[in-house]
């Protein structure tokens, strides 16, 4: 028994995570069964969700910030995308996606062990039940995910959090929120386990709800901004804005369309209902803003499409396009009362509303999910009764776990850190300056 073998033995025995014996045949097949076409389009779509994020949502939320802190947001996309990759290496990917139990998942993929480029050790993941796709792009593929749910939370609590916060905060979140819900709902864990399984083809509950809600307790416990309320935050510049809105809306085929885990009909389907929702939502927030008297916005219209987009992303391999046309639409309706009234009702600062489009818009897609699926694309024969009641209960433990895990981690990093925003000084002066020494002219 080699050391790392040694080492993995006995912090299986120590560590508080419930893993049990894994039967490693039942989740790896061979290399010969690997397909070229499909690992072609899941390598595609990796890329093109690791695209959303940098530089689309860095460029999304940094065009949405004041000038002072445009610099500073949009390094909070790009250090994600650093940390978060070496975190899934290390320990989140194993914890997701291997063998454990119905909450967690085991230690057989710690530092990647066992994924070699060997002939005879190379192994390809199931992915949706046919393991065509090698088990490094799958890894891939969802660390993209990964980065870019940690990079979402990042809207809510824009222009005033410390670096250092961010950096711990977003490594333990990984670990101890986004990872567990990964292995419910994707890795073999309860969700998916139970008698009617959750329906999320893409992230409704794994990503976005998990990210809007960790986004709203941290606008909570951090605070508002300094002058929210009295003085104008308006957006420094429209036009980084839109052109991240365009980078995540092409992107999105990636995550929606690649979650199939092949190049086949799903995939297509995925595809097609992808971007008719994305439509819809547009279209759908500029008739909202007409309705209520105002101009149609480039802000609204970004903010429509993501809608859309987050409102399909569960049911996209479920559903018709019948269906994604009143999924855009609805959902639309949902995030812009959320980030509009609901936000200015109770008061709380969502900067880049992250709760607002993805949390609202996550459960609002989820629960369109168990209405419209179509039990033909599905191939399942559960009742709209039993998967809509599906669908809430795992909305709710989401929504419960996320929220409580979060809170307590927020709670901690301040006592570590000494508080969790910059100071007074620092934010009047802002992030770009006070935190990196750097400024845009």
């Amino acid at each position: 028994m080699n050391k790392l073998s040694k080492f993995l033995t006995v912090a299986m025995m120590i560590l508080p995570l419930p893993v049990l014996a894994a039967d490693l045949n039942s989740w790896w097949r061979p290399l010969s069964q690997i397909d070229g076409g499909n690992t072609a389009w899941v390598m595609t779509s990796a890329v093109l969700v690791l695209f959303m994020t940098i530089p689309g949502l860095a460029l999304f939320y940094g065009g949405m910030v004041r000038k002072k802190n445009v610099l500073g947001t949009m390094m909070h996309s790009f250090a994600i995308a650093a940390l978060v990759s070496v975190i899934w290496m290390v320990i989140g990917y194993s914890l997701a996606f291997t063998p454990g139990n119905g909450f967690i998942g085991g230690f057989d993929r710690f530092l990647l062990h066992g994924m070699g480029l060997d002939k005879f050790r190379e192994m390809t993941t199931i992915v949706n039940g046919e393991g065509t796709v090698p088990e490094s792009v799958f890894m891939f593929f969802q660390m993209t995910f990964a980065i870019i749910s940690t990079a979402i939370v990042t809207g809510a609590f824009a222009e005033r959090l410390k670096f250092s916060v961010l950096l711990l905060f977003s490594g333990l979140w990984v670990i101890l929120v986004y990872a567990p819900i990964c292995h419910w709902v994707w890795g073999g864990g309860f969700m998916s386990q139970s008698k009617t399984p959750v329906m999320d083809f893409a992230g409704g509950t794994v990503v976005h709800i998990n990210a809007g809600i960790a986004g709203l307790v941290a606008s909570l416990v951090i605070g508002k901004r300094l002058g929210f309320g009295r003085d104008v935050m308006a957006p420094h510049n429209m036009v980084l804005t839109l052109t991240g809105a365009a980078m995540l809306w092409v992107g999105w085929f990636g995550f929606n369309a690649g979650s199939a885990g092949a190049a086949d009909a799903s995939a297509g389907m995925a595809m097609a209902v992808t971007q008719i929702a994305a439509a819809a939502g547009a279209l759908t927030w500029m008739l909202c803003e007409k309705m209520v008297g105002h101009k149609p916005s480039a802000l609204g219209l970004a903010s429509g499409a993501i809608s859309g987009l987050v409102g399909i992303t569960p049911a996209a391999g479920f559903v018709e396009p019948q269906a994604a046309l009143i999924i855009g639409a609805v959902t639309t309706i949902g995030t812009f009362c959320a980030s509009v009234y609901l936000k200015r009702k109770f008061g709380y600062d969502d900067s880049l509303d992250a709760f607002g489009i993805h949390g609202f818009g996550g459960i609002v897609g989820s629960i369109l999910t168990g209405i419209l699926f179509s039990n033909a694309i599905f191939a399942g024969d559960a009742s709209i009764l039993s998967q809509l009641v599906a669908q809430i209960k795992d909305v709710v433990i989401t929504i419960a776990y996320s929220s409580v895990i979060t809170y307590l981690l927020l709670q901690g990093i301040a006592k570590i850190c000494g508080g969790l925003r910059i100071d007074r000084d620092a934010e009047h002066q802002g992030m770009d300056l006070s935190i990196h020494g750097e400024r845009i002219e």
